[in-house]
């Protein structure tokens, strides 16, 4: 009888362990879509929590920042940004440096940060990065709707900016920036549950990376024997690429380009490697 009642049980779902590095199991990474919002929801409600600006901190950072950068950079030290208004050419930097940190970082926390859950319920672990990447993508909304109203009013006052119509291609350039920050985060998580100083080399790393990034100076003003620097740093082709389609100035190699895209991917491969192996033990170490 007892064998009989087993063998008409029906399953809803059925758990098993992942037998391969790269099973990303995607159709139950759509079934725990409403998690991700949920996540979403959770993570932009907690950072902003009993604050009194609230949301408003996504662009008084930047901004501020901008005009930190137009009087150290542009004032004092005249340093040239290819005939770009100071405000759109360091904003424009600023705002894709700031979401590559922080989906890097995201990422890279991604273990650490949610343990407790982690320990006590199942559910894709994935889930928790790709939350994270979107919810920092509608900051990037944010900020750059907030950069519209500067682009508008220097077209309006005829100033020499000149967008061309890959402008239409933007959603594929935060795709592009979102995926190398995760990817490379992923790779950062899987190594700090076991070494928790990376964590601190990874800040210092990344105020270092910043000014190997063409953020406060345009690649044209990089002098020609640390030009390998800009084509090892990913973050250089698509920053310089944002400026050319914007604002009509500056120029990348589509060599670069391709490096970076290359670096993306490998990022993004690897990444979710060392994410689906850590996944299984992260528990017994963190």
């Amino acid at each position: 009888m007892q064998n009989t009642a087993i063998k008409d049980e029906h399953w809803d779902m059925i758990l098993e362990p992942k037998n391969r590095l790269l099973d990303l199991k995607i159709r139950e990474l759509i079934r725990y879509r409403d998690l991700v919002f949920m996540f979403i929801k959770r993570d932009f409600v907690t950072a902003y929590k009993q604050t009194i600006l609230g949301p408003i901190w996504y662009i008084v950072q930047p901004l501020v920042t901008t005009i930190m950068y137009t009087f150290v950079f542009g004032n004092l030290a005249k340093i040239g940004t290819d005939g770009i208004p100071y405000l759109l050419f360091y904003y424009g930097g600023t705002m894709f440096w700031t979401y590559f940190t922080a989906c890097l970082n995201s990422a890279a926390g991604c273990f650490s940060s949610n343990s407790g859950i982690f320990g006590k319920v199942y559910f894709p672990r994935l889930t928790v990065p790709i939350s994270t990447t979107v919810g920092h993508m509608i900051k990037l909304g944010i900020q750059f709707a907030t950069l519209m109203i500067f682009y508008i009013y220097y077209i309006v006052m005829k100033a020499p900016v000149y967008p061309s119509f890959w402008v239409l291609a933007l959603p594929l350039l935060v795709i592009w920036v979102g995926a190398m920050g995760t990817g490379f985060g992923m790779i950062i998580s899987a190594l700090t549950t076991k070494y928790r100083d990376l964590n601190q080399l990874l800040g210092f790393g990344l105020s270092l990376a910043m000014y190997a990034t063409p953020i406060v100076y345009p690649l044209s003003e990089a002098p020609e024997k640390f030009r390998w620097v800009f084509y090892v740093n990913p973050m250089s082709a698509p920053i310089e690429l944002f400026r050319i389609w914007f604002y009509g100035a500056g120029n990348v190699p589509p060599s670069m380009i391709l490096i970076s895209l290359a670096e993306t991917a490998l990022f993004m491969f690897f990444g979710l490697v060392l994410f689906n192996k850590n996944e299984r033990t992260f528990v017994d170490v963190i």
